[in-house]
Protein backbone atom coordinates (compact mmCIF):
# COMPACT_ATOMS: atom_id res chain seq x y z
CA UNK A 1 0.00 0.00 0.00
CA UNK A 2 0.99 3.80 -0.71
CA UNK A 3 2.75 5.44 2.69
CA UNK A 4 1.92 8.39 3.23
CA UNK A 5 4.51 10.91 3.26
CA UNK A 6 4.60 13.44 5.95
CA UNK A 7 6.86 15.74 5.01
CA UNK A 8 5.90 19.09 5.94
CA UNK A 9 2.84 18.11 7.33
CA UNK A 10 1.83 20.23 10.51
CA UNK A 11 2.07 17.99 14.09
CA UNK A 12 -1.45 18.60 15.66
CA UNK A 13 -0.47 17.05 18.63
CA UNK A 14 -1.42 20.70 20.57
CA UNK A 15 -4.40 21.35 17.88
CA UNK A 16 -7.80 22.72 19.93
CA UNK A 17 -10.16 24.16 17.09
CA UNK A 18 -10.42 23.14 13.47
CA UNK A 19 -11.63 25.53 10.69
CA UNK A 20 -14.11 24.64 8.23
CA UNK A 21 -15.10 27.87 5.37
CA UNK A 22 -17.78 27.56 2.90
CA UNK A 23 -16.33 29.58 0.30
CA UNK A 24 -18.70 32.31 -1.96
CA UNK A 25 -17.84 35.22 -4.63
CA UNK A 26 -18.34 37.95 -1.93
CA UNK A 27 -18.48 36.28 1.34
CA UNK A 28 -17.17 33.29 3.21
CA UNK A 29 -19.17 31.27 5.95
CA UNK A 30 -16.64 30.07 8.27
CA UNK A 31 -17.44 27.42 11.31
CA UNK A 32 -14.89 26.40 14.18
CA UNK A 33 -15.03 22.92 15.68
CA UNK A 34 -12.95 22.19 19.08
CA UNK A 35 -11.22 19.22 18.55
CA UNK A 36 -13.79 16.87 20.91
CA UNK A 37 -16.23 17.22 17.87
CA UNK A 38 -17.83 20.33 19.52
CA UNK A 39 -19.10 23.10 17.92
CA UNK A 40 -17.90 26.56 19.27
CA UNK A 41 -19.03 28.95 16.68
CA UNK A 42 -19.97 30.17 12.79
CA UNK A 43 -19.72 33.41 10.91
CA UNK A 44 -19.64 34.96 7.94
CA UNK A 45 -16.93 37.38 6.79
CA UNK A 46 -16.43 39.51 3.36
CA UNK A 47 -13.77 38.53 0.53
CA UNK A 48 -11.39 41.00 1.02
CA UNK A 49 -7.72 41.39 3.01
CA UNK A 50 -9.73 43.13 5.83
CA UNK A 51 -12.26 40.18 6.01
CA UNK A 52 -9.53 37.58 5.53
CA UNK A 53 -7.64 38.70 8.78
CA UNK A 54 -10.72 39.03 10.67
CA UNK A 55 -11.65 35.58 9.64
CA UNK A 56 -8.16 34.14 10.59
CA UNK A 57 -8.18 36.74 14.03
CA UNK A 58 -11.89 35.27 14.87
CA UNK A 59 -10.92 31.50 14.61
CA UNK A 60 -7.60 31.60 16.57
CA UNK A 61 -9.71 32.93 19.11
CA UNK A 62 -11.32 29.75 20.11
CA UNK A 63 -7.82 28.13 20.49
CA UNK A 64 -4.93 26.37 18.55
CA UNK A 65 -5.66 26.76 14.75
CA UNK A 66 -3.32 24.52 12.47
CA UNK A 67 -5.81 23.00 10.25
CA UNK A 68 -8.65 24.28 7.76
CA UNK A 69 -10.95 22.06 5.74
CA UNK A 70 -12.23 24.73 2.52
CA UNK A 71 -14.51 24.00 -0.47
CA UNK A 72 -13.17 25.47 -3.87
CA UNK A 73 -9.80 26.08 -3.25
CA UNK A 74 -8.99 26.37 -6.87
CA UNK A 75 -11.92 28.81 -7.40
CA UNK A 76 -13.58 30.93 -4.87
CA UNK A 77 -11.15 29.76 -2.03
CA UNK A 78 -8.09 30.76 -3.79
CA UNK A 79 -7.15 33.95 -2.25
CA UNK A 80 -8.26 32.74 1.11
CA UNK A 81 -6.40 29.63 1.16
CA UNK A 82 -3.25 31.36 -0.20
CA UNK A 83 -3.67 33.90 3.25
CA UNK A 84 -4.06 31.04 5.23
CA UNK A 85 -1.14 28.87 4.27
CA UNK A 86 1.15 32.20 4.76
CA UNK A 87 -0.02 32.62 8.06
CA UNK A 88 1.17 28.86 8.92
CA UNK A 89 -2.13 27.08 8.36
CA UNK A 90 -2.59 23.52 6.81
CA UNK A 91 -5.56 23.73 4.23
CA UNK A 92 -7.18 20.90 2.89
CA UNK A 93 -9.28 20.11 0.11
CA UNK A 94 -12.77 19.17 1.11
CA UNK A 95 -15.03 17.13 -1.62
CA UNK A 96 -19.33 18.21 -1.55
CA UNK A 97 -20.65 16.48 1.26
CA UNK A 98 -22.44 13.36 0.92
CA UNK A 99 -25.81 13.48 -0.81
CA UNK A 100 -27.54 11.16 1.74
CA UNK A 101 -26.79 13.64 4.36
CA UNK A 102 -27.42 16.82 2.45
CA UNK A 103 -30.71 14.89 1.71
CA UNK A 104 -31.52 14.21 5.56
CA UNK A 105 -29.84 17.82 7.02
CA UNK A 106 -30.70 20.13 4.23
CA UNK A 107 -28.41 22.39 2.65
CA UNK A 108 -27.33 26.12 3.93
CA UNK A 109 -23.75 27.50 4.03
CA UNK A 110 -23.46 26.83 7.67
CA UNK A 111 -23.80 23.14 7.65
CA UNK A 112 -22.02 23.31 4.48
CA UNK A 113 -18.74 24.76 6.34
CA UNK A 114 -19.28 22.49 9.89
CA UNK A 115 -18.98 19.82 7.13
CA UNK A 116 -15.73 20.92 5.97
CA UNK A 117 -14.67 21.00 9.43
CA UNK A 118 -15.54 17.62 10.54
CA UNK A 119 -13.78 16.01 7.29
CA UNK A 120 -10.77 17.38 8.57
CA UNK A 121 -11.31 16.32 12.31
CA UNK A 122 -12.06 12.58 10.96
CA UNK A 123 -9.36 12.08 8.53
CA UNK A 124 -12.08 12.27 5.43
CA UNK A 125 -10.02 15.02 3.83
CA UNK A 126 -6.43 14.21 3.26
CA UNK A 127 -5.67 16.46 0.07
CA UNK A 128 -3.60 19.04 1.03
CA UNK A 129 -4.32 22.61 -1.26
CA UNK A 130 -2.44 24.11 -3.51
CA UNK A 131 -0.86 26.73 -3.18
CA UNK A 132 -0.95 28.66 -6.12
CA UNK A 133 1.71 31.21 -5.87
CA UNK A 134 4.90 29.89 -7.63
CA UNK A 135 6.19 29.59 -11.44
CA UNK A 136 3.20 26.61 -12.18
CA UNK A 137 0.35 29.67 -11.14
CA UNK A 138 2.17 31.77 -13.96
CA UNK A 139 2.27 28.79 -16.27
CA UNK A 140 -1.74 28.31 -15.35
CA UNK A 141 -2.69 31.55 -16.46
CA UNK A 142 -0.37 32.13 -19.51
CA UNK A 143 -2.12 28.43 -20.67
CA UNK A 144 -5.75 29.25 -20.25
CA UNK A 145 -4.57 32.94 -22.34
CA UNK A 146 -3.55 31.02 -25.38
CA UNK A 147 -6.60 28.02 -25.35
CA UNK A 148 -8.83 31.29 -25.48
CA UNK A 149 -6.84 32.53 -28.28
CA UNK A 150 -6.70 29.24 -29.76
CA UNK A 151 -9.89 28.87 -30.36
CA UNK A 152 -11.11 32.62 -31.38
CA UNK A 153 -8.16 31.93 -33.87
CA UNK A 154 -9.82 28.56 -35.03
CA UNK A 155 -13.35 30.18 -35.03
CA UNK A 156 -12.31 33.26 -37.17
CA UNK A 157 -10.74 30.58 -39.54
CA UNK A 158 -14.02 28.77 -39.83
CA UNK A 159 -15.52 31.86 -40.44
CA UNK A 160 -13.75 33.12 -43.47
CA UNK A 161 -13.57 30.01 -45.05
CA UNK A 162 -17.22 30.45 -44.81
CA UNK A 163 -17.53 33.32 -46.44
CA UNK A 164 -14.46 32.37 -49.05
CA UNK A 165 -17.41 29.83 -50.18
CA UNK A 166 -20.44 32.43 -50.62
CA UNK A 167 -18.07 34.92 -51.99
CA UNK A 168 -18.62 36.51 -55.52
CA UNK A 169 -17.37 33.94 -57.91
CA UNK A 170 -14.10 35.87 -59.20
CA UNK A 171 -13.41 36.76 -56.05
CA UNK A 172 -13.44 32.71 -54.54
CA UNK A 173 -11.53 31.62 -57.75
CA UNK A 174 -9.24 33.72 -56.45
CA UNK A 175 -8.80 32.24 -53.14
CA UNK A 176 -9.64 28.56 -54.15
CA UNK A 177 -6.60 26.31 -54.06
CA UNK A 178 -4.47 28.69 -51.49
CA UNK A 179 -2.95 27.09 -47.97
CA UNK A 180 -4.27 28.75 -45.14
CA UNK A 181 -0.66 31.12 -44.46
CA UNK A 182 -1.30 32.06 -48.15
CA UNK A 183 -5.16 32.38 -47.93
CA UNK A 184 -4.92 34.31 -44.81
CA UNK A 185 -2.55 36.56 -45.51
CA UNK A 186 -3.79 36.95 -49.08
CA UNK A 187 -7.00 38.35 -47.37
CA UNK A 188 -5.15 40.28 -45.07
CA UNK A 189 -3.95 42.26 -48.05
CA UNK A 190 -7.29 43.10 -49.62
CA UNK A 191 -7.77 46.70 -50.05
CA UNK A 192 -10.29 48.17 -47.56
CA UNK A 193 -13.70 49.01 -49.39
CA UNK A 194 -16.50 50.56 -48.04
CA UNK A 195 -19.44 47.72 -47.27
CA UNK A 196 -22.15 49.18 -49.51
CA UNK A 197 -22.62 46.27 -51.51
CA UNK A 198 -23.06 42.17 -50.74
CA UNK A 199 -19.74 41.94 -52.76
CA UNK A 200 -18.07 44.72 -51.24
CA UNK A 201 -18.81 43.54 -47.47
CA UNK A 202 -17.32 40.02 -48.12
CA UNK A 203 -13.93 41.74 -48.97
CA UNK A 204 -14.38 43.92 -45.92
CA UNK A 205 -15.38 41.00 -43.62
CA UNK A 206 -12.27 38.65 -45.41
CA UNK A 207 -9.91 41.45 -44.87
CA UNK A 208 -11.21 41.85 -41.06
CA UNK A 209 -11.05 38.02 -40.47
CA UNK A 210 -7.63 37.50 -41.45
CA UNK A 211 -6.56 40.65 -39.98
CA UNK A 212 -7.59 39.35 -36.48
CA UNK A 213 -5.61 35.65 -37.26
CA UNK A 214 -2.84 37.44 -37.77
CA UNK A 215 -3.27 39.19 -34.50
CA UNK A 216 -4.05 35.89 -32.83
CA UNK A 217 -1.39 34.22 -34.35
CA UNK A 218 0.92 36.55 -32.78
CA UNK A 219 -0.29 36.61 -29.48
CA UNK A 220 -0.44 32.60 -29.54
CA UNK A 221 3.21 32.25 -30.25
CA UNK A 222 4.12 35.05 -27.74
CA UNK A 223 2.02 33.28 -25.08
CA UNK A 224 3.57 29.64 -26.07
CA UNK A 225 7.04 31.62 -25.54
CA UNK A 226 6.36 32.61 -22.15
CA UNK A 227 5.20 29.25 -21.07
CA UNK A 228 8.16 27.99 -22.70
CA UNK A 229 10.59 29.83 -20.95
CA UNK A 230 8.37 29.21 -17.39
CA UNK A 231 8.79 25.73 -17.80
CA UNK A 232 12.67 26.12 -18.77
CA UNK A 233 13.48 28.27 -15.63
CA UNK A 234 11.79 26.25 -13.01
CA UNK A 235 11.40 22.71 -14.34
CA UNK A 236 13.71 22.19 -17.21
CA UNK A 237 14.47 18.44 -17.40
CA UNK A 238 10.35 18.01 -18.08
CA UNK A 239 11.25 19.63 -22.00
CA UNK A 240 14.31 17.53 -21.90
CA UNK A 241 12.21 14.11 -21.71
CA UNK A 242 11.14 12.85 -25.35
CA UNK A 243 7.96 13.50 -26.36
CA UNK A 244 6.87 15.94 -23.81
CA UNK A 245 6.29 20.19 -25.03
CA UNK A 246 5.27 23.30 -23.49
CA UNK A 247 1.52 22.59 -23.83
CA UNK A 248 1.54 19.28 -22.32
CA UNK A 249 4.32 19.63 -19.60
CA UNK A 250 2.14 23.07 -18.63
CA UNK A 251 -0.94 20.52 -18.41
CA UNK A 252 1.25 17.95 -16.25
CA UNK A 253 2.68 20.94 -13.95
CA UNK A 254 -0.77 22.35 -13.58
CA UNK A 255 -2.16 19.24 -12.28
CA UNK A 256 0.85 18.88 -9.88
CA UNK A 257 0.93 22.30 -8.14
CA UNK A 258 3.26 24.63 -6.82
CA UNK A 259 3.88 22.16 -4.18
CA UNK A 260 4.18 18.63 -5.66
CA UNK A 261 5.25 17.31 -2.83
CA UNK A 262 1.52 17.03 -1.57
CA UNK A 263 1.65 13.80 -3.70
CA UNK A 264 3.08 11.07 -1.67
CA UNK A 265 4.75 9.19 -4.28
CA UNK A 266 3.97 8.58 -8.55
CA UNK A 267 1.04 6.22 -7.70
CA UNK A 268 -0.77 9.55 -5.78
CA UNK A 269 0.04 11.31 -9.50
CA UNK A 270 -1.14 8.44 -11.33
CA UNK A 271 -4.47 9.19 -9.42
CA UNK A 272 -4.81 12.06 -9.81
CA UNK A 273 -4.04 11.74 -13.75
CA UNK A 274 -6.70 9.34 -14.13
CA UNK A 275 -3.95 6.38 -15.08
CA UNK A 276 -4.57 4.45 -12.13
CA UNK A 277 -6.69 0.96 -11.99
CA UNK A 278 -9.83 0.84 -9.68
CA UNK A 279 -11.18 -2.25 -7.57
CA UNK A 280 -14.28 -3.54 -9.48
CA UNK A 281 -14.37 -6.64 -7.94
CA UNK A 282 -17.48 -8.72 -6.13
CA UNK A 283 -18.10 -12.67 -5.04
CA UNK A 284 -15.12 -14.78 -7.00
CA UNK A 285 -14.34 -12.47 -9.63
CA UNK A 286 -11.16 -10.65 -9.36
CA UNK A 287 -10.83 -7.29 -11.20
CA UNK A 288 -9.83 -3.67 -11.90
CA UNK A 289 -11.26 -0.81 -14.84
CA UNK A 290 -10.11 1.50 -15.95
CA UNK A 291 -10.07 5.15 -13.97
CA UNK A 292 -12.84 7.76 -15.69
CA UNK A 293 -11.70 10.48 -13.17
CA UNK A 294 -9.14 12.16 -12.55
CA UNK A 295 -7.72 15.69 -14.47
CA UNK A 296 -8.50 14.74 -17.88
CA UNK A 297 -6.35 17.15 -19.20
CA UNK A 298 -3.42 15.80 -17.60
CA UNK A 299 -4.91 12.60 -19.13
CA UNK A 300 -4.85 13.83 -22.32
CA UNK A 301 -1.19 15.15 -22.14
CA UNK A 302 -0.18 11.71 -21.09
CA UNK A 303 -1.86 10.16 -24.13
CA UNK A 304 -0.34 12.94 -26.79
CA UNK A 305 3.06 12.21 -24.95
CA UNK A 306 2.45 8.05 -25.56
CA UNK A 307 1.57 9.00 -29.18
CA UNK A 308 4.19 10.52 -30.13
CA UNK A 309 6.86 8.58 -28.43
CA UNK A 310 4.75 5.47 -30.33
CA UNK A 311 5.16 7.20 -33.34
CA UNK A 312 8.80 8.19 -33.64
CA UNK A 313 10.91 6.60 -31.21
CA UNK A 314 10.78 3.22 -32.38
CA UNK A 315 13.68 2.05 -29.87
CA UNK A 316 12.83 -1.52 -28.37
CA UNK A 317 11.54 -1.55 -24.97
CA UNK A 318 13.95 -2.75 -21.86
CA UNK A 319 11.51 -4.41 -20.12
CA UNK A 320 8.55 -6.58 -20.56
CA UNK A 321 5.43 -7.47 -18.45
CA UNK A 322 6.33 -11.17 -19.29
CA UNK A 323 9.58 -10.77 -17.10
CA UNK A 324 7.69 -9.90 -14.31
CA UNK A 325 5.73 -13.13 -12.91
CA UNK A 326 3.63 -11.13 -10.36
CA UNK A 327 2.65 -9.03 -13.65
CA UNK A 328 -1.04 -10.02 -15.47
CA UNK A 329 0.07 -10.49 -19.59
CA UNK A 330 -1.57 -7.60 -21.62
CA UNK A 331 -3.83 -7.96 -24.40
CA UNK A 332 -0.86 -7.45 -26.95
CA UNK A 333 1.98 -7.64 -25.27
CA UNK A 334 4.10 -6.56 -28.14
CA UNK A 335 2.28 -2.91 -27.80
CA UNK A 336 1.97 -2.90 -24.06
CA UNK A 337 5.32 -3.15 -22.96
CA UNK A 338 6.32 -0.67 -25.71
CA UNK A 339 3.53 1.50 -23.83
CA UNK A 340 4.85 0.46 -20.51
CA UNK A 341 8.63 1.26 -21.43
CA UNK A 342 7.75 4.34 -22.37
CA UNK A 343 5.61 5.77 -19.52
CA UNK A 344 8.44 4.54 -17.66
CA UNK A 345 10.82 6.76 -19.43
CA UNK A 346 8.86 9.50 -19.07
CA UNK A 347 8.98 9.60 -15.42
CA UNK A 348 12.36 8.33 -14.49
CA UNK A 349 14.68 9.73 -17.83
CA UNK A 350 14.62 13.24 -17.42
CA UNK A 351 17.73 13.96 -18.83
CA UNK A 352 18.60 13.23 -22.38
CA UNK A 353 20.97 10.77 -21.98
CA UNK A 354 19.56 9.00 -19.93
CA UNK A 355 16.48 8.33 -22.92
CA UNK A 356 16.85 5.25 -25.37
CA UNK A 357 18.33 5.97 -28.70
CA UNK A 358 16.10 7.04 -31.44
CA UNK A 359 15.54 6.05 -34.67
CA UNK A 360 15.30 8.65 -37.89
CA UNK A 361 11.96 10.07 -37.86
CA UNK A 362 9.75 8.09 -40.02
CA UNK A 363 6.11 8.74 -40.11
CA UNK A 364 3.79 5.78 -40.16
CA UNK A 365 1.25 4.19 -42.56
CA UNK A 366 -1.81 5.98 -42.56
CA UNK A 367 -3.67 3.08 -41.86
CA UNK A 368 -1.28 1.77 -39.06
CA UNK A 369 -1.94 5.31 -37.36
CA UNK A 370 -5.59 5.09 -37.00
CA UNK A 371 -5.67 1.81 -35.89
CA UNK A 372 -3.32 2.89 -32.90
CA UNK A 373 -5.17 4.95 -32.42
CA UNK A 374 -8.22 2.90 -31.96
CA UNK A 375 -6.19 0.46 -29.83
CA UNK A 376 -5.26 2.81 -27.54
CA UNK A 377 -7.86 2.62 -24.50
CA UNK A 378 -6.84 -1.80 -25.25
CA UNK A 379 -2.90 -0.99 -25.17
CA UNK A 380 -2.03 2.01 -22.90
CA UNK A 381 -4.29 1.39 -20.23
CA UNK A 382 -3.90 -2.06 -19.83
CA UNK A 383 -0.13 -1.17 -19.66
CA UNK A 384 -0.46 1.12 -17.46
CA UNK A 385 -2.86 -1.23 -15.11
CA UNK A 386 0.63 -3.63 -15.12
CA UNK A 387 2.91 -0.95 -14.31
CA UNK A 388 0.91 0.29 -11.31
CA UNK A 389 0.64 -3.57 -9.93
CA UNK A 390 3.93 -4.11 -10.87
CA UNK A 391 5.03 -1.46 -8.65
CA UNK A 392 2.72 -2.24 -5.81
CA UNK A 393 3.92 -6.00 -5.92
CA UNK A 394 0.40 -7.15 -6.55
Amino acid sequence: MPQADHSGQTDTSDETVILGVDTHKDTHVAFVIGAQENALGHCAFPTTTAGYRQLLSWAKGFGNLQRAGMEGTSSYGTALTRYLQEAGVRVLEVNQPDKGNRRRRGKTDVIDAEAAARAVLSGRAKAVAKTSDGPVEIVRMLKMTKESATKSRSQAINQLKAVVVRADPALRESLTGLTNPRLIQRCADLERPAPTTAEAAAVYTLRSLARRILVLTEEIDDLTAQITATIAASCPALLDCYGVGPDTAAALLVTAGDNPERLHNEASFAALCGVSPIEASSGKARRRRLNRGGDRRANSALYTIVIARLRWNAAPATTSPADNPKVRPAARPSDASNVTSRERSIRSSPHPAARPPLRSPQPLDIHRGIKLAVRYLATVRVAAINLWLSGHGL
